[in-house]
């Protein structure tokens, strides 16, 4: 779909969903309204039953007993509407929680149209980085250069280094290069063999054409030499 239509999409999606959120936001004191005119509506009720008690109380007997009956008779009318509330809430919650998903959803889109608008397939080049290692070299930084200009440096934690290690794939950089002859140069730190300090560098020579372009950066272990060793990798 063309960005331009895309960016109307999203701006419509906003306000329909702004206008949704302004319409919970009125209907939520709404669903209290029904209670308490209900409640004033048996006020006055009781009071009428109040009245008419002693009056028919008065020639019957003397004893104030009588007028018990009507107000708990009012009582239990007056609690009867209560439990209506409950079911607006619910439905109030409902929803809600379809409007956070409308809004995570439209928060996605915005992303996918934000890396597209700064990041056009014409110029696009990404690097990724991967892991195949046992015994003779664990990850701790990753510099990244293009061009002699550096782009990238980043540092793991052990759950990423161990995330990698299954078989994790992360994107290290993603930018803009105009098409033509490039380089990259990529250096990696952490621990050896041995547990020796250990810092190597692999280096690509690519060309950038029109469309977006992928690289990988690959760590293996190399068994005859007991070594880990680094490529880069040209996804054509």
């Amino acid at each position: 779909m063309n960005s331009k239509y895309r960016v109307v999409s999203i701006i419509v999606r906003g306000a329909l969903l702004a206008c949704a959120w302004g319409a919970v936001a009125v209907s939520s004191p709404a669903g209290a309204a029904p209670a308490a005119t209900a409640a004033a509506a048996t006020t006055p009720a009781t009071a009428t039953a109040a009245a008419a008690a002693p009056a028919a109380a008065t020639p019957a007997t003397a004893t104030p007993t009588s007028a018990a009956p009507p107000p708990a008779a009012a009582t239990a009318a007056g609690t009867a509407p209560a439990a209506a509330p409950p079911a607006d809430f619910e439905t109030l919650d409902q929803e809600v929680q379809g409007l956070k998903k409308d809004v995570i959803d439209l928060n996605k889109d915005l992303f996918v149209l934000e890396e597209e608008l700064l990041f056009p397939a014409n110029t696009q080049v990404a690097v990724f980085i991967s892991m195949d290692v046992g015994d003779f070299f664990l990850l701790d930084t990753v510099t990244l250069k293009i061009d002699q200009k550096e782009v990238a440096n980043y540092l793991y934690t052990p759950r990423e280094v161990e995330a990698l290690a299954k078989g994790g794939v992360q994107r290290l950089y993603l930018g803009n290069l105009k098409a033509g002859q490039h380089e990259l140069v990529a250096f990696f730190s952490g621990q050896g063999p041995h547990e020796r300090d250990y810092r190597r560098g692999a280096t690509l020579k690519f060309e950038k054409g029109i469309g977006a372009k992928y690289l990988e950066l690959k760590i293996n272990d190399r068994q005859r030499r007991q070594q880990p060793e680094f490529e880069i990798k040209d996804w054509e």
